[in-house]
């Protein structure tokens, strides 16, 4: 199983970026983050339907995961971006809907990662 992930970039705070992840098949796909110093972190989620979705709390209403499984790609947009989201994101992908999604180890496949900066 292979994950690639791209469209990090540098935006200044309040910008927006969208991330893409293609995937060498359909999954369940999530998006996590890790900061300098800091413990990779749960994003968002995606069932493989798309028809269901989890947020971070701190990316409620900022963020939006989607996918379009014609393309076998899962897609973050990220809106009204702030420094505090400054991380590399990673893509991450399981064949089941894990009850605990907020944990790294649930995710059996990961892409490369990317890297965001968000400048004041």
């Amino acid at each position: 199983v292979q994950l690639q992930a791209s469209g990090g970039g540098l935006v200044q705070a309040g910008g927006s970026l969208r991330l893409s992840c293609t995937a060498s098949g359909r999954y369940v796909m999530a998006w996590f983050r890790q900061a300098p110093g800091k413990e990779r972190a749960f994003v968002a989620r995606i069932s493989s339907s798309g028809g269901t979705t989890n947020y971070a709390d701190s990316v409620k209403g900022r963020f939006t995961i989607s996918r379009d499984n014609a393309k076998n790609t899962v897609y973050l947009q990220m809106n009204s971006l702030k420094p505090e989201d400054t991380a590399v994101y990673y893509c991450a992908g399981d064949r089941y809907w894990q009850p605990r999604y907020w944990q790294p180890h649930e995710y059996d496949y990961w892409g490369q990662g990317t890297q965001v900066t968000v400048s004041s």
